[in-house]
């Protein structure tokens, strides 16, 4: 009688632990996977449509004086001098 009992709740033990844990975790992983592919998929479709579309026309690369911060020379800038008044 004892060993059916302790059978019984074994079983229980075992049937809860595979259908609250097992299975939802295998099911969030089935989903994630799904997700992570159409993520990639849709990345490499992005990729594809901008290397059909060539680089941007009106992008120019950036001299070595508009990298320093540094106003070419001739031009002025659009700053005042601060003057502090006593």
């Amino acid at each position: 009688m004892f060993k059916i009992l302790l059978w019984g709740i074994l079983i229980y033990f075992l049937y809860r632990f595979i259908f609250e844990l097992v299975v939802p975790v295998s099911k969030a992983t089935v989903n994630m996977r799904k997700a992570m592919a159409e993520m990639q998929r849709r990345q490499a479709e992005m990729q594809q449509n901008q290397s059909q579309q060539g680089p941007a026309s009106n992008a120019k690369p950036f001299t070595t004086q508009e990298r320093s911060g540094q106003p070419p020379a001739g031009k002025s800038t659009d700053y005042i001098d601060f003057e502090e008044v006593k």
